[in-house]
């Protein structure tokens, strides 16, 4: 199976990479080679592979930023992967593209369905959205697959922001009140690897699906396991979001249903707890 994905130093592109087994040849698309700003560049990149399925790995994702360069934004998280996904369905291939939580409002306490409405708070989860809106009308077999709180041993994150605080500091104020799932970035890269077979097997299901560790966790208690796991003593104390404002309006409800995932292609949810102590570990050897 020939596997073509876009990304290649993220942090799911990487561990997409780092998953490949001898039953896969995968080409990863940087910057240089498929422009995400350059849509009908990466339409083109499809239509010249002999690839099998299709990965979209790569965005837009400084959040903050975005409330100032929508445009762009939107180009590369909306245009691209409509682009993409129109590219796909000429050559007959399936296509997989990872979206968001920030799709959603935040409001509330139960978990996000993939069918629930959306109500994006900031041009990040509009430009989000419009790259959901346009892969599903492009009409090829796809999975969007919305996921949360990404976090590995490369890249930036909040995991490797927090061992750097927390090692200098002796107390940190998080903010306790926006709740989600961490989602290590080789889980999803697993979970898309294990959709792409479906789909070359001939059984995966077009849909829009959900992916995100568990259990759901506040911020707060997220920095909280990440330092009793690193043995840092850095205090924690949570605080309310509105005495961390910041450019971009964050969804205070990001936990997400993760069911239709299991039902369809056999995905379970990860321990995220489990997945942070396999990262510390990559994090000491390197």
């Amino acid at each position: 199976m020939h596997i073509l994905v876009f990304g290649q130093t993220g942090q799911v592109a990487t561990e997409l990479a780092r998953q490949a087994t001898s039953d896969i040849v995968m080409t990863c698309l940087g910057r240089d080679r498929a422009d995400l700003a350059d849509p009908a560049a990466c339409a083109a990149a499809i239509a010249a592979s002999d690839a099998d399925v299709v990965i979209n790995a790569a965005a837009y994702t400084a959040v903050d930023r975005a409330e100032s360069e929508e445009d762009l934004a939107t180009t590369i998280n909306g245009t691209a992967p409509g682009a993409m996904a129109a590219a796909c369905k000429a050559a007959g291939i399936p296509f997989l593209h990872v979206s968001t939580d920030y799709v959603f409002d935040g409001s509330g306490t139960q978990p996000w369905r993939p069918n629930d409405a959306t109500g994006p708070l900031g041009a990040y989860g509009r430009s989000k959205l419009a790259g959901e809106q346009a892969v599903r009308a492009a009409g090829g077999a796809h999975a969007i697959l919305r996921t949360s709180w990404v976090f590995s041993a490369h890249g930036a994150n909040f995991v490797k922001t927090m061992l750097r605080l927390g090692a200098e500091r002796e107390k940190l104020t998080i903010v306790a009140d926006q709740i989600g799932g961490p989602t290590a970035a080789a889980d999803i890269a697993a979970a898309l690897l294990a959709m792409a077979r479906a789909f070359h097997a001939g059984h995966g299901v077009t849909g829009t699906y959900h992916f995100s560790g568990a259990p759901d966790v506040s911020w707060a208690d997220f920095a909280r396991e990440i330092f009793a796991q690193a043995g840092l003593t850095c205090a924690v104390e949570g605080i309310p979001t509105a005495a961390y404002p910041t450019p971009a309006r964050r969804p205070g409800n990001s936990r997400m249903d993760c069911t239709a995932l299991m039902r369809d292609f056999g995905i379970e949810q990860p321990d995220w707890r489990t997945s942070l102590a396999s990262v510390m570990s990559d994090l000491k050897e390197n």
